[in-house]
């Protein structure tokens, strides 16, 4: 049973509450838009890539990056450059967990992902694969915040 004035993680759940997470990110509510981005992609896991699409079921890269920040409450633009151009750039040394990430060729940017933590993102891909987690496989790539 729990004491008077503590509360359970369901209880507050159920309430809209919230945990926090210690050293989950300095800026609370940037953490808590790019937390709730990245659970919504991850919850995505497994959906199949459709060029163009915007979800709920099918995504393209910038189609699921979109989508997930509208779930958490911040509205971006349709494509991973008209993204790249909304975000606040960082460097790498400084991606947290939620971040943008975005793949280059020379200036053009081609795909993007939510960073994961540890070298990884989530995104869908290309035609034929599924919205999931995966190594970032170039040094080609910019970080960009969403504020």
């Amino acid at each position: 049973m729990a004491r008077a004035g503590t509360a359970s993680a369901l209880t507050l759940a159920a309430v809209g509450g919230s945990i926090a997470v210690p050293g989950l990110a300095t800026d609370a509510s940037a953490a808590t838009l790019a937390t709730k981005a990245l659970k919504v992609a991850a919850s995505k896991k497994g959906a199949p890539y459709a060029w163009g699409a915007t979800g709920p079921r099918r995504f393209d890269c910038s189609g699921l990056t979109l989508y997930s920040f509208k779930k958490a409450g911040k509205k971006l633009p349709r494509t991973a450059a008209q993204q790249y151009n909304k975000t606040h750039h960082i460097s790498a040394r400084s991606r947290k967990a939620g971040d943008l990430v975005f793949f280059h060729s020379g200036s053009s940017v081609y795909h993007v992902g939510i960073y994961a933590g540890h070298g990884k993102i989530w995104h869908a891909p290309r035609t034929g694969d599924v919205v999931r987690l995966q190594k970032i496989w170039t040094k080609s790539v910019w970080y960009g915040r969403v504020n």
